[in-house]
């Protein structure tokens, strides 16, 4: 699989009234290695012309583009791979669905919910919330780094760390074990996007250096 390392998530709510190809692209540019369209509130042809954009400018930048939830569109575009939630369309239907070589990602909590997403086929998962944020208000309470430490010895697929993550926090998640961190609003929402995802894409690298 691609890299996860850098996994910008967009969200026309957070991006400050700016065109979402526009901050794509400075994502990008910035850095992201993996870009999800995440848009729960669009019409259906509105959402299929913005993931014609995010998989226009992800195969620029040889990223990986995953859709949030709907494997229709992530058909329809050729995306490269899909995130569930524990409530949307089981795996192994998605898997049915999508074929042998796309991308699935499922959001866990816990070790248990990370065992089943990995006996589910999941080729990643999702771990959080790290911290309180402003883009998802039906969470728990957050995910500890020991839980983290925990899901990565219980599974073999990659972790990637999400919930209120930013730069300054990021190398710690990294240094304990994610494979990659997820955000939204400390890039699409930040002043200045594509420096945000450099700041971003630093604090990952330094976080894994410090894993040596």
């Amino acid at each position: 699989m691609k890299n996860l390392e850098v996994y910008v998530i967009g969200g026309r709510e957070l991006s400050r009234g700016r065109p979402q190809g526009e901050v794509i692209e400075a994502a990008l540019a910035g850095g992201a290695t993996a870009v999800q369209l995440r848009e729960k509130d669009l019409a259906g042809r509105e959402l299929l012309a913005l993931a014609r954009e995010y998989r226009e400018l992800t195969r620029k930048y040889s990223a990986l583009f995953i859709v949030n939830d709907r494997v229709d569109i992530a058909l329809a575009v050729e995306a490269d791979g899909v995130h569930l939630g524990q409530e949307d369309l089981p795996a192994p239907v998605a898997r049915r669905l999508l074929g042998p070589e796309k991308i699935i990602g499922i959001s866990v909590d816990n070790v248990e919910e990370a065992l089943q997403a990995q006996a589910a086929g999941a080729d990643y998962v999702g771990l959080g919330p790290f911290f309180p944020t402003a883009s998802k208000t039906d969470t728990g309470k957050p995910v500890t780094l020991d839980t983290l430490r925990a899901v990565k010895a219980a599974i073999s697929i990659p972790v990637v760390a999400i919930g209120g993550i930013t730069a300054e926090r990021a190398g710690d998640i990294i240094a304990a074990g994610a494979d990659g961190v997820a955000v939204i609003s400390a890039v699409v929402g930040a002043p200045d996007v594509k420096l945000a995802a450099q700041q971003l894409a630093a604090a990952v690298r330094a976080g894994k250096e410090r894993r040596k």
